[in-house]
């Protein structure tokens, strides 16, 4: 396919505005994922045009055939990323370009069009800008970003998508947990997997995502707010929660988290820590993690804190791992010295109250 030149975004305005008393009540107690923006992002493509009509036009249901490749085949991928609005009001984002990336290594694995990284950056500047004012400006709270791709061709031979459409949507957002930061205790699933070696574990699709819901549910079941994966072959190496990658602080200060096998997703956030904590002098080690040594380590006191993150919840200590016969760890301990430490730095980078020496941040109004 021939360079295209670059995209104008086409802007349509809604004439529907949620009025402000009724933004400013949302955006004083906005929840997760709750309420949406006036506004959303669309960009259509076809193997023959390439990406065309880019569009910020109101938020809506969106118009689907019943044949469309995504109903029946699950050719879908998405990504989640943060505004955060700064104390003199600008707003700003964290590593776009990353997610950017992923979004295309997901799209790689589902046959579906390799969205170019400055478009993908536009188009999260273009929704901002015109929706600035559902930024919240309390501690703790953001406006999630929902970059998502679907197949739309109307065909139902099991093939690639000729046909496919690209979507920005945007939350407002408070914290993730219910009870904000603190230690939580996590499920451990015995007789699911998350995903297989080969697979697309790697990807960051929605089908990844389904399966890990019947576990959550047995996690809510047992008192658990999150669920966490052992590896598809063995049955004993730790793998990622539902929706975070894990880690684990050593007693020595070392901080170890499983290595990606092909069937963990590759966070922007997991990737932020490790360089965090190496800034810091820590050793860091990607590497094979058993249950066995978490077990065993948090009995003998060689493994002093874990804790889990995300892009939605950053960074969450985890107080106690549970299982059908056992419990790792102490439901009422506090979170770790490191683990807090970490999260605090990273989030004061995001909302501008650190310097920014790694160039994360991208401005978008």
């Amino acid at each position: 396919m021939t360079a295209q030149s670059p995209l104008v975004f086409n802007i349509t305005r809604s004439t529907s505005l949620r009025p402000q008393a009724e933004r400013d009540a949302i955006l004083a107690n906005p929840g997760f994922g709750k309420h949406f923006t006036d506004h959303m992002v669309s960009i259509d493509w076809t193997i023959e045009q390439g990406w065309y009509d880019a569009q910020v036009r109101p938020y809506g249901p969106l118009m689907l055939d019943p044949a469309a490749s995504v109903l029946h085949y699950a050719q879908e991928i998405f990504e989640g990323l943060k505004a955060y609005r700064h104390a003199d009001g600008s707003v700003w984002t964290f590593r776009p370009e990353a997610n950017a990336a992923r979004m295309q290594r997901s799209a790689h694995r589902l046959a579906l069009p390799e969205l170019p990284v400055d478009l993908f950056v536009e188009s999260i500047k273009q929704l901002v800008s015109i929706d600035a004012a559902w930024v919240p400006s309390a501690p703790e709270t953001s406006l999630y970003l929902r970059p998502f791709m679907i197949a739309n061709e109307s065909f139902l031979g099991v093939r690639s998508a000729q046909k496919a459409a690209y979507y920005v949507i945007a939350s407002p957002a408070g914290a993730y947990f219910a009870k904000g930061v603190a230690p939580v205790s996590i499920w451990l699933s015995t007789d699911y997997a998350r995903a297989a070696v080969g697979g697309t574990g790697a990807a960051k699709c929605g089908g990844n995502y389904a399966a890990s819901l019947l576990p959550q549910q047995e996690a809510y079941e047992n008192g658990c707010p999150q669920v966490l994966f052992l590896d598809p072959l063995e049955g004993k190496y730790l793998e990622e929660l539902g929706g975070m990658n894990v880690f684990l602080v050593m007693k020595d200060g070392t901080v170890v988290t499983p290595e990606l096998s092909g069937s963990i997703l590759e966070g922007v956030t997991r990737a932020s820590i490790i360089e965090l904590a190496r800034d810091r002098g820590h050793q860091v080690q990607e590497r094979k993690i058993t249950i066995d040594e978490w077990r065993d380590g948090v009995a003998s006191g060689a493994v002093a804190e874990a804790f889990a993150c995300g892009t939605a919840a950053v960074v969450t200590p985890i107080a106690a791992l549970k299982g059908r016969d056992f419990i790792v760890g102490d439901e009422s301990a506090p979170a770790g010295e490191l683990t807090m430490s970490l999260r605090q730095e990273l989030t004061d980078i995001q909302y501008g109250r650190l310097p920014d020496r790694h160039g994360w941040m991208t401005r978008l109004v």
